[in-house]
């Protein structure tokens, strides 16, 4: 099995050989959020809290879900919403801390293949890592090896729904989308070939604005952990749903979103999670937050 290496993370562990790596919910670069840049002529650091810059420092590394293809492509897609976002406000999330960004959303896509590509070498000119798309279904769905200190840390990244009016076409540029057997063997296969490894799967699943996962979340969630995965992180609701240990490992179903405009209470609340790994341990924490003005805030 080929394994995509994010470089940057190998140096990235400090010195007593424990790493820690914070995960977000989804960021939005368009609509409300690229109206509250534009109040502060263009500068894209108005979205970030003291609060949340915090966490982030004391991260090696910030894997967040960006919900939007960031280009200057303008190829949208034929569907109800289409996002956009400015190159040159990459550079501002690297700069707050986030190294790795998810493109295995329904969004990623939304101004063409093309413009897919072109936000995955933008993600890496402003020097983080992309998961989750590539030139084909078999580049795509690669696990992401993030870190090898104190021990190799993967993330395994799928998109779980369809997409609209967009084929499915493995050979060309795509996000991760492959069958669940796939995705259940890829991690099987992953846990067999590296047993003391630390495996994290990113699922952009589920209903929208509902609290709770559905039957078949659930199901799939326990066969992921059965195949191996240590930890799963959910995104797509828009909502914070229910956290479950299954096998001594956390399910988080959704966490919600992060840099986002929607305003109803049940989308504006949504946490973080930090995982704190050293060789033979791994330790999970919620960090919970609430969105104000597109805005991320801790609460604890």
């Amino acid at each position: 099995m080929t394994i995509a290496v994010a470089a940057i993370a190998a140096t990235a562990v400090d010195a007593s050989d424990t790493l820690r790596v914070t995960f977000t919910g989804d960021v939005l670069l368009d609509r409300g959020v690229r109206h509250a840049i534009e109040r502060h002529h263009g500068d894209a650091s108005c979205l970030f809290s003291p609060s949340v810059d915090s966490v982030f420092a004391r991260s090696q590394l910030v894997v967040a879900n960006l919900e939007c293809p960031v280009t200057t492509i303008t190829s949208p897609a034929l569907k109800n919403f289409v996002f956009r976002g400015e190159p040159e406000w990459l550079s501002v999330l690297s700069a707050h801390g986030i190294t790795h960004l998810n493109l295995a959303n329904n969004h990623s896509i939304d101004q063409g293949r093309n413009g897919l590509l072109d936000t995955r070498d933008n993600i890496l000119k402003a020097g983080m890592m992309p998961i989750g798309a590539g030139r084909c279904m078999a580049e795509a769905a690669q696990p992401v090896l993030i870190a090898t200190r104190p021990r190799n840390v993967y993330v395994v990244a799928s998109l779980r729904l369809a997409l609209e009016n967009f084929a499915y076409l493995p050979d060309q540029p795509c996000v991760s989308q492959e069958s669940f057997e796939q995705l259940e063997q890829r991690v099987r296969q992953l846990r067999e070939q590296e047993p003391e490894s630390y495996i994290v799967v990113c699922l952009h699943w589920g209903q929208e604005h509902v609290l709770r996962a559905a039957i078949q979340q659930v199901t799939h969630a326990h066969r992921l952990i059965d195949a191996g995965a240590d930890c799963l992180i959910g995104h797509h609701p828009h909502t914070m749903q229910n956290v479950e240990h299954y096998k001594g490992a956390p399910i988080y179903y959704s966490i919600g979103n992060f840099i986002f405009d929607q305003q109803r209470d049940i989308n504006c609340r949504a946490c973080m999670v930090q995982l704190t790994i050293t060789s033979t341990t791994a330790q999970v924490e919620t960090i919970p937050v609430i969105i104000k003005d597109c805005v991320p805030q801790v609460t604890r």
